[in-house]
């Protein structure tokens, strides 16, 4: 029986993977790289961690001016992060019926928790767009973590927050390989939505046990007849 279910957050509950893949483009930019968007877009769902280190060397990740100062990888990802912040945050939506299906599941007695490659000040804002904040039992942003998706640190912990729930009672649902690939490897499985554009076949090959188009339109409506019931 589902105890509870673990939701990634953008492209699964926010439409942000475009606001994200934009975002590292132009930080990429603004430090001297021009790097396809479509290669970016790609690697959505991963955190800087994981997607940093697919365009450049640790060598250049970890170069420091003087040795002391902000390595490469830092000053990306704080010029990213307030990027992001300041030029996204006030555009971000969420997808259809999320508080909804989010009413329906705690109906049912079940536990909801976000587990997220985000920063927790992304967390909270997209909480705070979703309207789900008395909904949410638990969540776990990048910044808890030493490792993100595809590894499984992110839903190990929220398992933890949730407490004494066994992994077979417990569904994750998310946008990317990346969800379904940590999951896995925590012994979790996943329902795979299209709304962050990967497709059907990449999502059924990293481990979905089912796939919807989206949460409104597909997950929502045949939410009786979905292995979150």
């Amino acid at each position: 029986m589902i105890e509870a279910i673990i939701f990634d957050i953008d492209g699964t509950l926010v439409d942000t993977v475009d606001f994200h893949a934009q975002s590292w483009e132009r930080t990429f930019t603004h430090f001297g790289h021009q790097i396809p968007y479509e290669q970016i877009r790609f690697q959505i769902g991963k955190g800087s961690d994981k997607l940093m280190p697919v365009f450049f060397s640790l060598e250049e990740l970890n170069q420091s001016n003087d040795g002391q100062s902000p390595t490469f990888d830092e000053r990306m990802r704080d010029y990213r992060r307030e990027l992001y912040k300041n030029e996204y945050h006030p555009r971000i939506k969420a997808f259809p019926q999320v508080r909804e299906l989010f009413v329906a599941i705690k109906a049912d007695g079940k536990r909801i928790a976000l587990a997220s490659s985000a920063t927790k000040d992304d967390v909270a804002a997209y909480i705070k767009i979703l309207n789900v904040k008395e909904l949410v039992d638990a969540a776990t942003t990048t910044m808890e973590v030493k490792s993100s998706k595809p590894d499984p640190d992110l839903f190990l912990v929220t398992l933890d927050k949730l407490g004494d729930v066994a992994p077979n009672n417990v569904i994750v649902v998310g946008d990317t390989p990346y969800d379904a690939e940590a999951a896995a490897k925590a012994n979790l499985r996943t329902i795979g939505v299209l709304s962050g554009g990967f497709s059907p076949e990449k999502l059924r090959r990293a481990g979905c046990i089912a796939i919807y188009q989206d949460i409104a339109a597909d997950l929502m409506a045949h939410y009786d007849e979905s292995p979150l019931k």
